[in-house]
Parts: C-alpha cells; structure tokens; sequence
C-alpha cells in the first residue's frame, strides 16, 4: 500500500552538505561524536547551529521562538538521508547559563505543542535557562509516524477499514483473529509512516538528543524530563556520561520490566485511582454515578463496555469507543487536581452525549494532559497525522522492547493475560493488554536500555518518585536509582498524581534549586504530601 503523501514523513536523502538545513560552523566535536576508527563521520551534524525565529503556528504564545536541527535517520549510516527535528523555546528573562531540555512524557508527546500549552509551569526555569522543547524523532512535527487514521477508511489487502485504529482488535476469546489483525496493523503502520519507522526509538532519540545540545552551544545537557522522558534521560546517561549536567528526571519509568509487566501495573495503578476519584465523586450531588459507590464503579464498566459495542460520534469527527474513554480517563486521573474537570466532562457525556469534555484529556500519556490534537505546522507547514501520539508511542515502546513472543506463545497466553488483566482492573485491563500487544509482528526492539543502561559514571541525577503515582509506581524509581548507581539521588513525593512538578511546590522548588543552582537534596530526602507545608525532611523512609 503506498504512504499517504500527506502524511509521509520529511526525510531527505543528502546529496552533500548542502542538504543541511542549518549552518555548518567550526566548533569542536565532543568525543563521542568525532569520526574515525570506523565510525560514520557525524562531523556536519555536529556543527549546527539552531537559527531561531518567530513560530509560524499562530496558535503559539507570541513570545516563544522555533527552529530545526538536522540529524540523519540512520546514525550508522548517516550519507543516507536526514530528519529534522523541530524545537521550540522561551528566552531566559536574565543571563542565560544556556538551555534546559524538557521532555514531557508520552512516549509520543509533543514537546513543542506542550511548551506552548504549559509554559507557565517552568518560567521560574529561565531565571536561568533559555527553556527548550522538542519533539523527538516520529514525534510531531519531526517526520511523524501514523497508522493512516484520517485517510478516508480506504480499505488494505484484507478488506479491513484503514483507519489506524485499535478499536477494531478483536479480544482474547478470538486469537486467531487477533494475530490478523495485530499484523494489519503492523503492515499499515510502515505504509503509513515511511523510513523513519525503522530508525525510531529512545536510542536514536538519545543520540538526536546530544546533537541538539550541540546544536544549542552547550557543553553539558541540562535536562528535565517526566515519565517516558525519564527514560529517554537515563538513556542518555548512559550514552553520553561525560556530557550530563544538571538532569532531573519525574516520575521515573523502569528499565528492567517487560511491557507485559509494565502493562500490569499500570492498569493496577490506574484503577487505585479510579476507585480514589469515584470515592470522592460519590459525596458530590453532581456526580454522573449517583451517590452509591459500589452503584458507581459498576456504572462506569457499563458505560466502556456500552461504548465498545455502540461507538458515538465524536464532536472532533470520527467514533468515539469505550476504548477511547478509558484512555481519556487515564489521563484525567493523574492528578487530583484534575478531577472536578473530569466529574463535569463525564457528565456530558451521560447526559448529553457531548464528547469533548472527555476528549481533552487523551493525551496519551503525558505528565499533564493535553487538549485535542492541533493540525497544522508549528515550525513550518507540516500536518501531523491525527493519530500521531498514538502511533508514535506504540511505535517507540516496540523499539525499546526486545521480548517478542511467536504466535504459538501469544495464542496459548492471551486467553490467561487477559484474565489476568481484567482481574488487575476491570475497565483499564483490556486497553492496557491491547497496547502490549500491538508490538506483535513488529521487528525485535532493542536489547540496550535493559543491558547497558546501569552503572552510569556521570554527574549527580536527581530523580523524583511519587507514592500515589498511578502511572510510574514509586518503586520504579527505587530500581531505577539502583541501576543506575551512584550518580542517582531520589527524592521521595509523598502526595499522590503522576509526577510532583507541577502538583507540589516542594518538589518543584528542590528540582528549580537543583537546575538553576546545582543544589541537591540528600538521597532520600523527602517532600511531604500537603505541600502547604513546605518542607523536606532528611528522614529516608
């Protein structure tokens, strides 16, 4: 099936140096880029320098600035053609002591279309720092991936609607038909999505990482990154040791754990959340569930299977399933915060089949939920796939994953990791297993971060771990900081929520103090759960 021209990806082959985009100067190369031995010569990339310039997306903030950096879609292989990556930023208000990287999460998530959304949250960061967001390769407005939702329901060699979507994966009781489908998908993601696919993943976008940070003029990586963006963080750690400075990673994700694992802890943590807002839902008069608990969870299991059997039409255009709710909901209970919004969009949903309310919140999985996906170029003209977060995390979560079982394994263990699953959590247990299974049919991921992600020799790494954290369990950031050695000091958030941040003030002063000032807090130290308070304590229980 050939890609969508609307959709392919904005990867050039190089005929010279003249195709790079950006301005080659004389800077010297870090180590770890330099050319010989064998090693591909990445000398041009290295020597870029981001031009920046006024965002062409009039939906950005009128003080914020965007530019590109050139990297090449193979890193072994880098003659063969390149990507680039788009950026976005606000100016440090004094002396800059040069840029902190934020990556919001995902994986998928657009750290240009974040930065401009969120950008109040980190304006205490350019009392130092020129404040950066990117969006990583597949990402965005950096050659974006897609499953080709949104190209008419043109139908592919099996005669199924090709839309991009999940929604239509048959259930553990049909594994036959599972395995057709998870390989449909799979085929009509690399029609869709085009070279970049292949070359996508927390490696490269490592590697894409250092170059930018060349590309900024800055001799260390100054980095904050939350969730997933912990993992692209500690990656680089690990590639780069020489190179981190100041990195603070929230809301730590694991290096170690299978995604059968990691689905099953999620989909564990995100029911404790639920059962947590319907707990609080039921003494409000305006909750959508009634006042009886037990009346309300079961009310909302009705309502996602109603939905998965009966689809609504979505207000953003297209079908609305069960599914989709409970990725919604997902993001709505991140933070507590969160849920007065949450009560009142649900309600339009039950009451009058409004949708968009629910819609804000599916994000995909960042650290703060988003609103509905925007079309249109944020440093250019580019059109992002309507499917793009979606795509672009099933399609980096594969890469980073080795475990690839055949199809005698899957059909003999879907029926029992089903069961499994929906015990974990009756509304979040088949979404979440249906995102472990979409890597079925896609080449083996990467062996890196499991093997060689450890014992990282680099400057000091502050890593923040929420108690209440429904979608990074607290104990991540335990094994993690193990792994990763002595460079790893952590932070203990006693609150509740997916990452601490942007939710508490203590965590969010010790992480400013750490960025702006080089001050840490002792290993272990802790941020109390009523940030009123305002206190860390040194007690590392």
């Amino acid at each position: 099936m050939p890609a969508n021209p609307r959709t392919r990806p904005a990867v050039r082959r190089c005929a010279g140096a003249g195709a790079v985009a950006l301005t080659l100067l004389g800077a010297g190369l870090p180590p770890a880029a330099a050319a010989g031995g064998g090693e591909p010569d990445l000398t041009r990339f290295y020597r870029q320098k981001a031009r920046w310039a006024v965002c062409k997306d009039v939906e950005l903030p009128k003080d914020m600035q965007c530019a590109e950096v050139t990297v090449p879609l193979d890193y072994a292989r880098p003659a063969e053609g390149t990507i680039d990556l788009a950026l976005s930023r606000y100016r440090a208000t004094g002396k800059s002591r040069g840029s902190v990287l934020l990556n919001f999460g995902g994986p998928g998530g657009s750290g240009v279309s974040q930065l401009g959304l969120a950008g109040k949250d980190f304006m205490s960061l350019t009392n130092g720092y020129d404040v950066v967001g990117f969006d990583p390769r597949g990402v965005g407005r950096s050659s974006p991936v897609s499953c080709g939702e949104g190209t008419g329901g043109a139908a592919d060699d099996a005669g199924s609607t090709d839309d991009g979507s999940t929604d239509d994966i048959p259930d553990a009781g049909r594994p036959q038909a599972l395995l057709k489908a998870l390989k449909q998908l799979t085929v009509r993601c690399a029609a869709h999505s085009g070279p970049v696919l292949s070359h996508i993943g927390t490696v490269n976008a490592s590697r894409d990482l250092d170059v930018i940070r060349q590309a900024l003029g800055d001799e260390k990586l100054n980095y904050l990154g939350f969730s997933y963006g912990t993992r692209l963080g500690a990656v680089y750690a690990a590639q780069f040791p020489d190179k981190v400075g100041r990195m603070a990673l929230d809301g730590v994700d694991t290096l170690t754990e299978s995604a059968a694992e990691q689905g099953m802890a999620g989909a564990r943590g995100q029911q404790t959340a639920l059962d947590d807002f319907l707990d609080w839902c039921v003494t409000d008069v305006a909750c959508p569930f009634g006042q009886d608990r037990r009346k309300a969870g079961d009310a909302v299991v009705r309502l996602v299977r109603s939905l998965d059997g009966h689809p609504v039409l979505s207000d953003f255009g297209g079908p609305f399933s069960g599914q989709d709710l409970v990725g919604a909901l997902g993001q709505g209970l991140y933070g507590k915060e969160l849920w007065p919004r949450l009560e009142r969009a649900l309600a339009s949903l039950i009451e009058d089949g409004d949708t968009r309310g629910v819609q804000n919140f599916a994000s995909g999985g960042y650290a703060v939920p988003l609103g509905p996906p925007r079309h249109g170029g944020l440093v250019g003209s580019a059109d992002i796939p309507a499917d793009n977060l979606s795509a672009a995390l099933m399609a980096i979560n594969c890469a980073d994953d080795p475990d690839r079982p055949s199809a005698e394994q899957l059909t003999r263990d879907v029926a029992r990791l089903d069961e499994a699953y929906q015990r974990a959590s009756p509304v979040f247990g088949r979404f979440r297993l249906t995102q472990v299974m979409l890597c079925y049919g896609r080449p083996r991921g990467t062996d890196f971060i499991r093997d060689k992600v450890k014992d990282v020799d680099s400057a000091r790494m502050l890593l923040v771990g929420t108690r209440g954290d429904p979608a990074t369990p607290y104990a991540w950031t335990i094994e993690t900081a193990k792994r990763l050695g002595p460079s790893a000091v952590v932070l203990d958030n006693r609150g509740d929520g997916h990452t601490g941040y942007s939710s508490s003030r203590c965590v969010h002063g010790k992480v400013d103090d750490f960025l702006l000032y080089g001050t840490l807090p002792a290993d272990g130290s802790s941020c109390p759960a009523d940030d009123d308070r305002g206190a860390v304590t040194d007690s590392p229980d």
